[in-house]
């Protein structure tokens, strides 16, 4: 009886070896777990634990219940995947971007992306890529954006002469900006100015920040297909410059004495005399930390346009299944103390300087713990664009003007508080009068 049981001990340890050496991948792909995720309710899953702020909950669901940066939801009838570590989305996007680049069906593309026709939205495919080509080369390549300077560098003045005039005013900062930026690239794209002052840009700077808001709600009818009718959501744009810029600046507000170093570096290298211009731009290394470390701690899309995996793939031993929902929580990546250990959640541009430990880290998808932009082909097409507008902004509003808070409000009292949308806007505009401190000719 012994030896037959031995026997049958043998015989069956001979079959799983065979077995496992004739499986293929995608065979013992399907045999591996999800990644570690919260107990959901029956059809909703996990959607009643997301709040007006997912990228929040998202990071506190990812420390609790994740593992390596990987977590697994369930959202009505669809599996989604958070990335919430630069080395989770460095995995992703070195080893398996073409398989998790295509993007889910939803109401923004349904409704809003002309039927997921736009480039932001479209699957990935020929039709992508063809439109990838075209935004590339013809709008946002180097050789374009050069041919544009000019126009950057008009529609910023325009914007500090406005701003000059207005001295013993109290303006809405990022209304402001948003006008320029419009403007800046409207002309690149049709030749003129879209917006002109005043009550125009109130209302384009409010409908904005609508759509945005509830172009970023966890929408039910995307992971409920059967009452997406319900869904009437519709996004005209975002402002992601004029974003940036506003949370800039209140940053360095709130911190004089950054500010105050950002102004000598300006000043030691244009002088009073003048306004700076793009091409000032490559000198200043100090102001291009604290754009950086703004990128880190206010990144303008805090949850990444969501991708979908084309096929079944496997991440640190967990199976990321075909058709799943995958979000990179760009928000938490900056603020998780793995990456960023000397103090993450303090606004400190030094931590980019000379000798620092993230001296080389770069924005533009290179470096997984700093991707403001996102990474991989599906990187954001206006990066370029970008990179040149928010330094310039910055660097001419820091060096030209001295601003002021409203009578009796402290500095290290602005509101800092987030409203979340597609685009991550302070939930209080920054208001401030704007002082001239130049040269008088400099404004002319």
């Amino acid at each position: 009886m012994a030896v037959l049981i031995l026997f049958l001990l043998f015989f069956i340890s001979i079959l799983f070896l065979l077995s496992s050496l004739f499986l293929t991948g995608d065979d013992r792909r399907r045999h591996l777990p999800l990644p570690p995720g919260p107990k959901g309710w029956p059809l909703l899953g996990n959607l009643l634990q997301l709040n007006s702020k997912p990228h929040q909950t998202l990071q506190t669901l990812s420390r609790s219940h994740g593992s390596n940066g990987l977590l697994h939801l369930r959202l009505g009838t669809t599996t989604v995947i958070i990335i919430s570590s630069s080395s989770a989305a460095s995995k992703c996007f070195r080893n398996h971007d073409v398989n998790l680049s295509s993007r889910p069906p939803n109401s923004i593309g349904k409704h809003i992306a002309y039927n997921f026709q736009d480039l932001v939205m479209a699957p990935y495919g020929l039709r992508w890529r063809m439109l990838r080509k075209l935004f590339s080369a013809h709008l946002f390549s180097n050789k374009a954006l050069n041919d544009f300077q000019y126009v950057r560098d008009e529609e910023v003045m325009r914007l500090v002469r406005d701003l000059a005039k207005r001295e013993t005013t109290v303006v809405d900062i990022g209304e402001m900006v948003n006008s320029c930026v419009v403007n800046a690239l409207a002309r690149m794209i049709v030749g003129r100015r879209m917006i002109v002052e005043g009550e125009e840009a109130t209302k384009f700077k409010e409908m904005a920040t609508e759509m945005t808001r509830l172009a970023g709600q966890f929408n039910v009818g995307d992971f409920l297909p059967w009452i997406d009718w319900l869904d009437d959501i519709f996004i005209a744009g975002t402002d992601t410059t004029s974003i940036t810029i506003e949370w800039i600046l209140a940053e360095l507000i709130r911190h004089p004495h950054i500010l105050a170093r950002a102004k000598q570096e300006l000043d030691s290298i244009v002088g009073l005399n003048r306004l700076i211009s793009e091409l000032d731009l490559p000198k200043f290394s100090f102001l291009h930390d604290i754009i950086k470390e703004n990128f880190r701690l206010h990144p303008t899309v805090p949850l990444s346009v969501p991708r979908m995996a084309i096929k079944d793939c496997e991440i640190d031993g967990y199976l990321i299944p075909k058709g799943a929902t995958l979000f990179v929580n760009i928000w938490a990546i900056g603020r998780d103390p793995v990456s960023w250990p000397n103090d993450p959640l303090e606004f400190n541009p030094d931590r980019f300087g000379p000798g620092s430990l993230h001296e080389n880290v770069d924005v533009k998808g290179n470096d997984f713990e700093l991707i403001p932009f996102g990474a991989g082909r599906r990187i954001c097409a206006g990066m370029n664009l970008g990179l040149r507008m928010v330094p310039l902004v910055t660097a001419v509003l820091v060096h030209s003007f001295d601003w002021k808070l409203l009578d009796g409000q402290m500095a290290n009292m602005i509101d800092m508080e987030e409203s979340y949308g597609v685009t991550m806007q302070k939930a209080r505009p920054l208001m401030a009068k704007a002082v001239p401190r130049l040269q008088p000719e400099a404004y002319i």
